[in-house]
């Protein structure tokens, strides 16, 4: 059984959570308030926080977080002009992430759906699709497993400098959505 600590109790920590535990995974949540004294109990922690939460949450969990999966679901999205993302052009998130835990196995995921798309498992239709991208094929692959018992779809995205093009795919479904051009139950779908 997959053990995943999710810190963040919103609208999509509480959807990854729910496809997790549908497939049978051992899932406990950290609240905001909790977060630096809980401890991470999972062999994988997923970050369902706002990108700038993430920092002080490295830094409250540096030590615990060695050798764990560490899933970053953010979009470094610059929500005070809602134009463009706030990480070095080329660079990501997640990137920055695994660069403040070396020892530790950072995936992205997740951050190019919505949390109606997880929880309904569909998207237009078509089943919903988690992008995965990371250096460890292991880690990966079991992220994989586990999103798939949840009945979800997966795809091996590449390597985490591919996390760049997945949060530039999450800006741009977050900029739609915002717009009203699609709603917060839609998105992309991957068919294959």
């Amino acid at each position: 059984m997959t053990d995943v600590t999710i810190i963040g109790t919103g609208n999509m920590g509480n959807a990854i959570g729910g496809v997790l535990a549908a497939g049978g995974a051992n899932v406990s949540h950290v609240s905001h308030e909790q977060t630096g004294s809980a401890p991470l109990t999972g062999d994988i922690v997923v970050l369902a926080v706002p990108h700038p939460a993430v920092d002080g949450i490295i830094a409250a969990y540096g030590d615990q977080l060695e050798g764990k999966v560490v899933v970053d679901i953010t979009n470094p999205v610059d929500f005070e002009t809602f134009d463009s993302l706030v990480v070095p052009a080329g660079s990501s998130k997640a990137a920055e992430i695994q660069a403040g835990l070396p020892d530790s196995k950072v995936l992205k995921a997740f951050n190019t759906n919505f949390a109606g798309t997880l929880a309904s498992k569909q998207v237009g239709g078509q089943q919903t699709t988690v992008l995965i991208a990371g250096d460890d094929a292991d880690a990966k692959a079991t992220l994989a497993a586990a999103v798939e018992a949840g009945g979800l779809a997966a795809i091996d995205a590449g390597s985490l400098a591919r996390a760049h093009e997945l949060e530039a795919i999450g800006f741009q479904q977050i900029l739609l959505a915002a717009g009203e051009k699609i709603g917060w139950s839609g998105g992309f779908a991957t068919v294959r």
